[in-house]
């Protein structure tokens, strides 16, 4: 697992004190003809990361401070157009739904808001080498799309001179809010999702619902999100009944450490519902673990399978980086299986963007790959096997 995309496409403690303490910058109330107030609502149950209320005209969105021991929480307050914010949130940020034009930072977002079936409304991203979404990637090619950067890079006067609804972007101990304050400052909502440290795969794609909100969506994305998790739930359980689980390894070596995932990762879920066995599942941490090649290679020596090894596409390329990799027994198998069968011809793996928002497929694949008689059908659709 390649930590840099794990947390981009993925201190912070900075957010939550300058939240409390500075009223964000006036965001001018459009006064066009009113929408109607929503009729469907949504209600969270798998994410822990984040939640909504409903009012009259407007939503109260609480983002969950997952980076300290304090329970602390970012508010957002979703104004319908054309009428008036509640004087009651005097810290919170003010956003106008539905959102029309929003810029993200993450392949996480686009998914989103291609599982919305929105996503014309992004009109910046972060980088386009990780954009999959034809819908975006034609508009870039069209000028509709342009490219804002990210993190210290970030070009806050193009933003601003573009005029985004919302800036969505990731948060993260690396990622202090600060950075955005000459666009809080102009009046453009920043909403910093955690989406990345949900421990559940149906919790991290809940966040769809997020995206709903902020479009006058739930109707139609309640009724997608239901029908995945029925799928999701009854594959899980056909995996449940299963007595032989083979054992897995995940990863290779990255600058000199071998990050897994810990016990508290949706990843390792993943695992568990899909009727493998994980040697590092009892190990609470905070989403991965840098380990050393002579702790992982005794349990990949023996292991069933290896998974997720960055973006190799063959078994001569592992071992080109590291001979000893050929002793590995899922080596000598050949049950190797990489989770880039849909990277593009740029680099961008739609793995990381509608696998996010569609983990029923992503467990169809790791069910077919560990037992294959469960799903006799199933193409796999985000995995390949490494020839």
């Amino acid at each position: 697992m390649k930590k840099s995309r794990y947390f981009t496409h993925c201190s912070i403690a900075i957010l939550f004190v300058w939240f409390a303490s500075c009223k964000p910058a006036a965001k001018q109330v459009d006064h066009s003809t009113p929408d109607k107030p929503v009729a469907a609502k949504t209600t969270i149950q798998y994410s822990k990361g984040f939640t909504i209320e409903y009012f009259e005209n407007y939503k109260l969105v609480k983002i969950v401070n997952r980076f300290s021991d304090k329970t602390d929480t970012l508010q957002y307050v979703l104004v319908q157009r054309g009428t008036p914010v509640p004087a009651k949130y005097s810290g919170a940020m003010v956003i106008q739904v539905p959102v029309q034009k929003m810029m993200v930072t993450s392949s996480m977002h686009v998914g989103m808001a291609d599982f919305a079936g929105a996503a014309d409304i992004i009109t910046g991203l972060a980088e386009s080498k990780y954009v999959t979404s034809p819908v975006v990637r034609k508009n870039l090619a069209a000028g509709k799309v342009i490219e804002v950067g990210n993190g210290s890079a970030m070009n806050y006067e193009l933003i601003i001179s573009r005029k985004p609804d919302l800036l969505m972007t990731m948060g993260s101990p690396d990622a202090p809010f600060n950075r955005y304050r000459p666009l809080t400052g102009a009046g453009i909502p920043v909403m910093m999702n955690a989406e990345w440290l949900e421990t559940d795969p149906l919790g991290r794609s809940e966040w769809v619902k997020l995206m709903a909100a902020l479009l006058n969506k739930e109707e139609m994305v309640n009724q997608k999100f239901d029908s995945l998790v029925k799928e999701y739930n009854r594959m899980k359980a056909l995996a449940a009944a299963i007595k032989q689980k083979p054992e897995v390894v995940i990863g290779m070596p990255f600058k000199g450490s071998w990050f897994v995932p810990d016990g508290d990762s949706y990843l390792t879920q993943f695992l568990k519902d899909a009727g493998a066995a994980y040697h590092w599942s009892d190990v609470i941490s905070k989403g991965s673990l840098a380990l050393d090649f002579e702790t992982v290679a005794p349990i990949a020596l023996k292991a069933d399978f290896w998974l997720n090894m960055g973006n190799a596409q063959s078994k001569e390329e592992i071992a080109a980086v590291d001979q000893r990799y050929t002793q590995f027994n899922p080596y000598k198998k050949g049950k190797l299986y990489n989770s880039n069968k849909r990277m593009n011809d740029i680099g961008a793996n739609d793995y990381w963007e509608s696998g996010a928002v569609n983990p029923q497929l992503i467990l169809a694949d790791l069910i077919t790959i560990f037992h294959p008689e469960i799903l006799p059908g199933h193409q796999l659709v985000y995995y390949k096997q490494l020839q």
